[in-house]
């Protein structure tokens, strides 16, 4: 079964039966017959394989199946959020979106191109909102159409992982977990996680994205992956997110094994003299850089370099007399192969908060609670985590 067999009323009327527990109650509740709702619901039933409810004489009760899939449900159609959508009309805009072109869209569905246009157009009329303009012989999403775009996105996702849930439940494990994993992620916390995970949950697939918080962001918001861990941002500028912290992060301040400043026990004035290679402007890792000195009344040190990648920056300080400001999980091997130095602690009040962050609306499989389950373990709460959020 793929989910381009569902019937989107007949998932709203599921998950009427459910809330309200009558077939009766359910069928005036989406406008359709008790015959009709019935009908819908045995057909599902067919589909899927399963029962989703025990018919007894005081109403219907939700079997295992219903449990897991009608929360699945629900939360499709919340974020598709209009009876006017349908499944074809869905398919085709998501089509469209991905493919950026009719062709495209019609290579990716195999549907015709009248189907298409067809099915687009409607969607646009029953929302009263230009989805799609067209810029000479290209076509592109107007901002309604980027937004219903995401929506419907979050929509298949949810009965993607219905699917998924429903061949779990059939011992067929078909259930993922995408996790986007910046920078402060990499080295000790994420992969520890993983380690603890995949032992226990060997038939999940586990895919890791790499990048820094702007190249993830997005495709968290689009679904494309499901959480993202490292450095939170104050303030969350992203309604749509949350975020879940884990731990502090303190940074110091490294240099080459033999720096002229090793073992000096550096003062501020000391550190400014030298150059130093640091995150691009706008990374919280500068910010803080920053505000080390600007707190201090000194004028910021001359940046010779901007990088983000640990190994670029491992190979610069080796090779100069540079200095930077990483976290010490960061650089453990390049601290314990005694290539780096450990010059100094950062100053009070630079730690970072590093956490999760998801989408408000994400509902994890229970696959998914037990990886997020690992990351708390493996990190517990700083004392003075509650001051560095307020």
């Amino acid at each position: 079964m793929e989910i381009w067999d569902f019937n989107l009323r007949h998932l709203a009327a599921i998950t009427r039966i459910s809330e309200l527990g009558t077939m009766i109650a359910a069928a005036e509740a989406v406008s359709l017959t008790q015959p009709a709702i019935t009908q819908a619901l045995g057909r599902m039933e067919e589909q899927l394989g399963l029962p989703l409810f025990e018919r007894r004489h005081n109403g219907m009760v939700e079997t295992e199946a219903a449990r897991l899939l009608v929360p699945r449900f629900r939360a499709a159609l919340d974020h598709i959020g209009s009876p006017h959508v349908t499944m074809s009309r869905l398919r085709a805009m998501l089509a469209l979106a991905d493919a950026g072109s009719y062709v495209g869209a019609a290579q990716i569905t195999g549907l015709s191109l009248p189907s298409l246009h067809r099915a687009v157009n409607d969607l646009s009329l029953s929302m009263r909102r230009q989805l799609v303009a067209r810029r000479g012989k290209a076509i592109m999403l107007t901002e309604a159409g980027r937004a219903m775009a995401r929506s419907l996105r979050l929509g298949r996702i949810e009965l993607e992982t219905a699917l998924a849930e429903l061949a779990s439940l059939k011992g067929d494990e078909q259930r993922s977990l995408a996790v986007g994993a910046m920078p402060l992620s990499r080295a000790r916390v994420l992969p520890a996680a993983v380690t603890r995970f995949v032992r226990r949950h060997p038939q999940v697939r586990l895919r890791i994205v790499e990048g820094s918080r702007a190249e993830l962001v997005e495709p968290l918001r689009n679904g494309a992956i499901d959480l993202m861990i490292g450095a939170l941002r104050q303030p969350l500028m992203e309604p749509d997110l949350v975020q879940t912290p884990l731990f502090l992060d303190h940074p110091v301040v490294l240099g080459r094994r033999d720096h002229p400043l090793a073992g000096q026990a550096p003062t501020l004035e000391d550190l400014a003299r030298w150059p130093w290679i640091i995150a691009a402007k706008g990374a919280p890792l500068r910010d803080a850089w920053e505000q080390m000195f600007t707190r201090a009344g000194l004028d910021q040190p001359q940046v010779l370099v901007e990088a983000g990648s640990v190994m670029t920056i491992r190979q610069l300080l080796i090779e100069s007399d540079c200095l930077t400001l990483l976290s010490p999980d960061q650089v453990s091997v390049e601290l314990e192969a005694r290539w780096l130095t450990t010059l100094c602690a950062a100053p009070p009040g630079l730690a970072r908060t590093i956490g999760v962050t998801t989408r408000a609306s994400w509902v994890p499989t229970q696959v998914q609670v037990d990886f997020i389950e690992q990351l708390h373990q493996l990190t517990l709460p700083s004392p003075d985590h509650n001051s560095q959020q307020d």
